[in-house]
């Protein structure tokens, strides 16, 4: 297999996985497991075909990664509380994981179609996030990726990175793939945030102001 199907289990597992486990967090049964692993795993992906202009239906001829999807969420849904327990304590690194393949699978595709450096981009962004919004909206949560620590921006750096051609051979796509674990990672330790406007406090001063 070439490094792009290698970037595409790597970031399938660790999505899949990652839907499951919020599945279970929310009590779903075992279809409900499957059907927001495989949305994790798949969602960007699918996001980013429409995006590109890819056929939506090449999803269906990957069919080593639907296996792998499934197996993955079976093993997950069948492994013991304790296991799931210790996953947890690690979730930000397989999201990281899985956030880096996922950038650089959908950066890949998108140069293959000769788009332009920012379709490139929203490409990377796209299959790095698209499936952990789906994730979270059809688990009935806000979306981590728009408030938590920074983590599109990752996605759309390795965009660039492969837009611009300054990340084409293998050993170049593997410390890119280090490279956004790290950041996602250090952003997470040291909750690097972008800037962001709270209008909760100033509806509450004038609403104080009122009464």
């Amino acid at each position: 297999m070439d490094i792009f199907s290698w970037f595409s289990i790597i970031g399938t597992i660790a999505f899949a996985v990652s839907g499951a486990i919020v599945a279970m967090e929310e009590e779903y049964d075992i279809l409900g497991v499957f059907v927001l692993g495989l949305v994790t795993a798949f969602g960007g992906g699918v996001v980013r075909n429409v995006l590109i202009g890819m056929p939506i239906t090449t999803l269906w001829s990957q069919g080593l990664f639907l296996k792998t999807a499934i197996i993955a969420v079976l093993i997950a849904f069948l492994l013991p509380i304790g296991w799931i327990q210790r996953w947890r304590r690690s979730e930000a690194l397989f999201d990281a994981i899985g956030l880096s393949a996922f950038a650089i699978q959908g950066a890949l595709a998108a140069t293959s179609m000769q788009v332009p450096l920012s379709a490139v981009i929203v490409a990377a962004m796209l299959t790095g996030i698209g499936g952990g919004m789906i994730r979270d909206l059809l688990a009935g949560r806000k979306p981590l990726v728009l408030r938590d620590e920074i983590y599109a921006v990752w996605a759309m750096l390795g965009g660039v990175m492969i837009g611009i051609g300054w990340a084409t051979t293998t050993w170049q796509l593997l410390g890119l793939f280090v490279l956004i674990i790290i950041f996602r990672m250090l952003s997470v330790h040291y909750k690097w945030k972008l800037p962001r406007r709270s209008l909760k406090q100033v509806a509450a001063t004038s609403n104080d102001k009122k009464s």
